[in-house]
């Protein structure tokens, strides 16, 4: 049974127990509708190969040794991931664009018993569905964006207005990065993947409720912000944090601990910045990383490096309020995120339209 979803919230909300990719795993690792499970019936290899069958061969070769192969695969999850399901489980299947890897699986498991449906289109519709929410659609809530320089603690406190009851959107937890030159966290997903964590994040917000974002430019390390998000936060007003710069330092060092002790890991990064700060600069900076004065090599990493970069990308902030925070130890970082859940639940009560 071929079933057609328009819209990012209908997959979402698919109403099946669960939700099966059975494209290639590298297809899977690239991107997936959220919350399937990866049961491949062509492993990346077996793909390849029949699709070399097909273009030198004939399709006929290619089909029947493809569906040689799908029973195969189909064999091994029935009898692994699938052996506690009872009669009643009702899945849904989805492939590339809803043709033979899809509907072969799910006849399958439909001549098993099980109630199996596929997604018609396949990943290509849920694709147009993410892209029609992201790059087509307004955004759905007024933006308010959590801005402050480098080291003001924005991630942290946007976490603790969460806690708060305010409705926030992570942009750096979900591209995995910590948005600056020293921010990576690990393998960022693709872009695609950005983009679905991205969709099922904005798809759980109330709309028309504000929703903080800490600020940020068009790209999370290497993903792009998508336009629908990227006009709201160009169109936001802003919460802007005031710290003291040895404040901010203590905080970085503390938050950046991870880099602070893989030493060349620090090395190669500071030597990025020689294109613009040049070799004595950095050279000095490197100096006081090895004597283990991280904290003043903070200070002048702000001063020099990330303070006047931030004012230029900024502009001219169109500011809601300036909460000013004398140190970032819990105390302090509490005191500033109950002004601003404060403030944000003052905006949702007025219910102010996005400007």
């Amino acid at each position: 049974m071929a079933i057609a979803f328009d819209t990012f919230t209908a997959f979402r909300d698919h109403g099946f127990d669960t939700l099966i990719d059975v494209r290639a795993p590298s297809e899977y690792a690239e991107d997936h509708v959220p919350g399937a499970i990866s049961l491949p019936v062509l492993s990346d290899a077996e793909r390849a190969r029949v699709g070399t069958i097909y273009k030198q061969v004939s399709a006929f070769d290619a089909r029947k040794i493809g569906a040689a192969l799908v029973a195969r695969n189909a064999a091994t999850h029935i009898e692994g991931a699938l052996a506690g399901h009872d009669g009643g489980w009702r899945p849904l299947v989805y492939c590339w664009r809803g043709g033979q890897r899809s509907n072969a699986f799910a006849s399958i498991l439909t001549q098993i018993g099980w109630r199996a449906g596929v997604v018609e289109g396949g990943y290509r519709s849920y694709r147009r569905a993410v892209k029609a929410m992201l790059y087509d659609q307004p955004f759905p809530c007024p933006v308010v964006l959590l801005d402050g320089n480098t080291g003001t603690a924005k991630t942290e406190l946007l976490h603790l207005a969460r806690d708060r009851g305010v409705q926030i959107l992570d942009l750096e937890g979900l591209a995995n990065h910590r948005g600056s030159l020293f921010g990576a966290m690990g393998d960022q997903p693709a872009q695609k993947g950005f983009e679905s964590r991205l969709a099922d994040a904005v798809a759980a917000l109330t709309p028309g409720r504000p929703v903080l974002v800490e600020a940020e430019s068009s790209k999370v390390g290497q993903r792009v912000v998508p336009p629908s998000l990227w006009s709201a936060m160009g169109r936001a007003r802003r919460i802007e944090l005031r710290v003291p710069p040895e404040a901010r330092a203590s905080y970085l060092t503390r938050t950046y601990a991870d880099i602070v002790a893989d030493t060349p890991r620090l090395m190669q990064t500071l030597s990025a910045l020689v294109r613009l700060q040049g070799h004595d600069r950095v050279a000095r900076w490197k100096d006081l990383a090895m004597a283990g004065a991280h904290e003043t090599l903070a200070l002048e990493l702000m001063r020099d490096h990330y303070d006047p970069r931030y004012g230029r990308e900024r502009g001219a902030p169109d500011r809601l309020a300036v909460i000013e925070a004398a140190t970032l130890d819990a105390d302090g970082l509490a005191r500033a995120a109950d002004r601003i859940a404060a403030l944000m639940h003052g905006l949702a009560a007025q219910a102010v339209p996005d400007r």
